[in-house]
């Protein structure tokens, strides 16, 4: 039989859409995958009028991702200038999860495929990964191989119709997000070495380890250092004003001047002498005019991230996040699009009329299908995705939390842009006092329209007395108010994501991402329920050094442009070569310009922070260059620095660092640290070197890695002396003894938290140079206490493996669970020790 696969972009994706496709789960059937996290389902179906085989699955995203060849990834051995010509290459974007080795195997005797990426450039340029992966491993047909289908919501009725309608991937989509992945890495990763290396190297109070430039992420940080530069150059002005209070019958109106305010206290006593003495205030006119305030245009992804923050107090990250699990469960349409204006030929009624069973709004929504609904005029349909709508009823008990609030929000706003618009009178009287005009206004509601669904948006009444009596008022107050101007606020995310938006700065899809960045990278710190960016001074001092050297890395023209080349790619009207080599071109000029310019930044760096030398810092180890010793500057980022050398060691971040019994590491002198996270026994803790933290000596071992990942035979402090097994709860982690754990011995796994507690009280626990033949563990030796050996006769040496053996696996337990971990179950023996028959320490498979 005929067999068509299907590719979702995730599991619970590729499993609704199963459930649409084949709604009876007796007819399906799923089975797991080479990828655990994505399962297959299987079922009899119909595909081009004939009877089929249907697999559906998914990826978990990009299937590759973009990288340097191994010979570009040294920091200190490759100058960055290089990275604008070298070659990339495309890795599996997660080797862990088998994603490519799932993808070939599910394609093997596929007759057809088709693709229900997202539909936006990144899903066309997943598509394209998937078709890579699986082509080559599929039958060969004469006709049409790939189908893409598009659709907009996890519902049965959109499902059915991209099953209808399948179309083709488009591959200049595709090409144009290879041109940004291949742009934001040569740009992003040349400028981020670059900074990081000649700032860290100098100053130690400096709160950012890692000083980095994005394209994006730059621009973005730009605007908030100039509403900061704005606030900080704001001079008050104070200002006066003549507030007059008149009266008729008891009713006290206020007037506000027609001038508003003067910048003259002179002029302001000048005029409030002319008419201080005036006793009745003269009504020149009253007029009834009717206002509007129109109802809002469909929901975009942009206008979601802004009122996500303004409104509900939720970053634009967050808000997407929960957008998405949202339109996963089938509660919302596809999340992304750049539409505000619904298409001739939106279905608005179905998901409106699901809406009727909602207490909440229930009843509203049954008198505007009755009265009939009538969408919003004006907006921009954009062709992607129609605007953001309910897909079906929810209620706070399935939801609860953001998830709920969010939902309240588009579906009110859904059924806001359906809704007629508020109606209210406006009323303006004009009055004379002597030689000035004043007046007053007044509002009644005449049908509040939309404002019903969406409250926090009323029209509030402001009620005037009766206006249409002629005749003079009585002045009661005649007074001179002062005031001063007030510098703006700081940029709220709201603010932010219009600016991005109107400057072209990121896409729908990455607008939230760049602004978590900048908060990740301690640029600016969100505060208050405003969510104001205020910058830090790491963010202040990079953008004015920007500045300083060439405006255009900060401001958004630059990346506006690129933006602008990008979708010429998508369009046809450029090519992918034309666009990467022009762009690459003008960074690489720029970046030649900014290294040779640096000092200008660097001058503002030295005037807010403190260099090396100068910070405090309290000498732990000794170097192993030297045999001084070093500082340990323990200011973020934490590093030890030799003011010998002059050279600066980073370390763990986020735990504390002590000394470790002037221990040395056998490949290079070194003084070791012991780094501990948490508190108290609980904590994990093992012991680091400087030098091979950053600089490793082994072949195969990366950066940033303790001695509890350390594969040197002989080291006493090495996994290759004390590790005992594979962890059961990730995919390469290993159990380590922790060194310092006496007398609540433990190991720690050296990839997860995973802990497991060895017997309590005794002497000593260390590796034997024995594994099991069971299940290929380390044999652990155990010294008991005298007083409490479990032994028989008081004997206290004992060597077995705390897997297989019944008196060790009964002293044990794991540290973050009181359920038995099936690690400790009993039918031991079956499961090897690191996992099939790989050895205990790190040995061959």
């Amino acid at each position: 039989m005929v067999v068509v696969v299907m590719v979702a972009e995730k599991p619970s994706i590729a499993s609704s859409l199963a459930a649409l496709l084949c709604p009876s789960s007796a007819q399906r059937q799923k089975r797991p995958g080479k990828c655990p996290q994505s399962p297959v389902h299987e079922f009899a179906g119909t595909f081009r009028g004939a009877r089929v085989t249907f697999r559906i699955t998914s990826v978990l995203g990009h299937v590759f991702s973009i990288d340097f060849p191994p010979q570009y990834q040294s920091w200190d051995q490759v100058d960055p200038l290089d990275l604008f010509d070298a070659e990339t290459l495309k890795n599996e974007a997660n080797a862990k999860v088998r994603m490519c080795s799932h993808l070939k195997h599910e394609a093997k005797g596929a007759d057809y495929l088709v693709l229900w990426l997202d539909c936006d450039r990144e899903g066309e340029n997943i598509c394209f990964e998937v078709m890579e992966v699986m082509l080559p491993k599929m039958n060969r047909v004469r006709d049409q191989q790939v189908y893409r289908a598009k659709f907009s919501a996890l519902t049965t009725s959109d499902v059915r119709r991209a099953m209808q309608t399948l179309g083709a991937p488009n591959e200049l989509e595709a090409r144009s997000v290879d041109a940004r992945q291949e742009l934001d890495l040569k740009v992003g990763v040349a400028f981020t070495r670059f900074q990081t290396r000649y700032f860290q190297g100098k100053y130690g109070n400096l709160d950012a380890r890692i000083v980095s430039y994005g394209p994006c992420q730059t621009p973005t940080l730009g605007f908030c250092v100039a509403r900061h530069d704005e606030i900080q150059q704001f001079s008050p002005e104070p200002f006066w004003s003549i507030a007059v209070k008149v009266q008729r019958n008891g009713v006290p109106v206020d007037l506000t001047w027609a001038r508003k305010r003067v910048f003259d206290h002179n002029t302001a006593i000048l005029f409030h002498e002319m008419i201080k003495d005036v006793s009745k205030a003269e009504l020149l006119s009253c007029e009834n005019k009717e206002g509007r305030k129109s109802k809002p245009k469909p929901l975009n992804t942009v206008e979601l991230m802004k009122i996500g923050s303004q409104n509900l107090g939720m970053g634009p990250h967050h808000v997407m996040q929960i957008a998405e699990r949202l339109y996963i469960a089938g509660y919302i349409s596809y999340p992304r699009t750049e539409s505000s204006k619904y298409p001739d030929s939106f279905d608005y009624m179905t998901p409106l009329q699901a809406q009727r069973s909602q207490p909440a709004w229930g009843e509203y929504v049954s008198k505007l299908i009755a009265d009939g609904p009538k969408p919003s005029k004006g907006g921009v349909d954009a062709g992607d995705h129609p605007p953001i709508t309910p897909m079906r009823v929810a209620y706070e008990d399935d939801l609860g939390g953001d998830s709920w609030r969010l939902y309240d929000y588009i579906t009110r706003h859904f059924i806001a842009t359906l809704s007629p618009g508020c109606r209210f009178i406006k009323t303006s009287a004009r009055f004379r006092v002597g030689a000035e005009r004043f007046k007053c206004t007044g509002k009644r509601v005449v049908s509040p329209g939309f404002t019903a669904i969406m409250p926090w948006m009323l029209v509030e009444d402001q009620p005037m007395p009766d206006m249409s009596i002629a005749g003079d008022w009585l002045v009661s107050e005649c007074s001179v108010t002062q005031g001063k101007t007030s510098p703006p606020d700081y940029l709220s995310e709201s603010e932010l994501i219009s600016l991005m938006e109107k400057n072209g700065i990121g896409t729908d899809a990455s607008i939230s991402v760049h602004i978590n960045n900048i908060c990740e990278r301690n640029y600016v710190a969100v505060q208050g329920g405003t969510r104001v960016l205020v910058p830090t001074e790491v963010g202040i001092a990079l953008v004015h050094g920007y500045h300083r050297i060439d405006p255009d890395l900060v401001l958004p023209a630059v990346r506006s442009n690129i933006e602008k080349y990008i979708a010429y790619i998508a369009q046809g009207r450029s090519t992918f070569d034309e666009v990467v080599a022009h762009s690459l071109r003008v960074f690489k000029e720029k970046f030649m310009y900014f290294v040779r310019k640096m000092t200008r930044m660097d001058q503002l760096f030295e005037a807010s922070f403190s260099t090396l030398t100068e910070t405090t810092g309290k000498f732990r180890s000794k170097c192993g260059k030297c045999n001084r010793y070093m500082k340990f500057i323990h200011l973020k980022p934490a590093r030890m620095y030799c003011p010998t050398c002059d050279d600066v060691y980073p370390l763990p971040q986020n735990c504390a660092v002590k000394l470790y019994g002037e221990r040395t590491c056998p490949l290079d002198n070194f003084e070791l640290v012991l780094v501990q996270f948490g508190q108290g026994g609980s904590g994990k803790s093992y012991p680091v070197c400087p030098h091979c933290f950053n600089y490793p000596a082994l072949e195969g071992m990366a950066t940033g890695k303790g001695c509890n990942e350390c594969t040197h035979p002989t080291c006493e402090h090495s996994l290759a002396r004390n590790g005992v097994g594979e962890c059961q709860e990730c995919e390469d982690g290993v159990l380590v003894i922790n060194p310092i754990s006496a007398p609540k011995w433990h190991m720690d796994c050296n990839k997860c938290n995973f802990m497991v507690y060895l017997p309590e009280g005794a002497h000593k626990i260390r590796c034997s140079k024995n594994s099991c033949e069971r299940c290929g563990c380390t044999l652990l030796i155990v010294d008991f206490n005298k007083k409490t050996t479990p032994l028989a006769d008081g004997e206290t040496h004992y060597k077995a493996c705390v897997l297989c053996d019944d008196l060790l696996n009964s002293l044990t337990s794991i540290g973050h669970s009181k359920r038995r971990h099936p690690m400790f179950s009993r039918g031991r023996g079956k499961r090897r020790g690191r996992g099939g028959k790989r050895r205990g320490r790190g040995g061959k498979r």
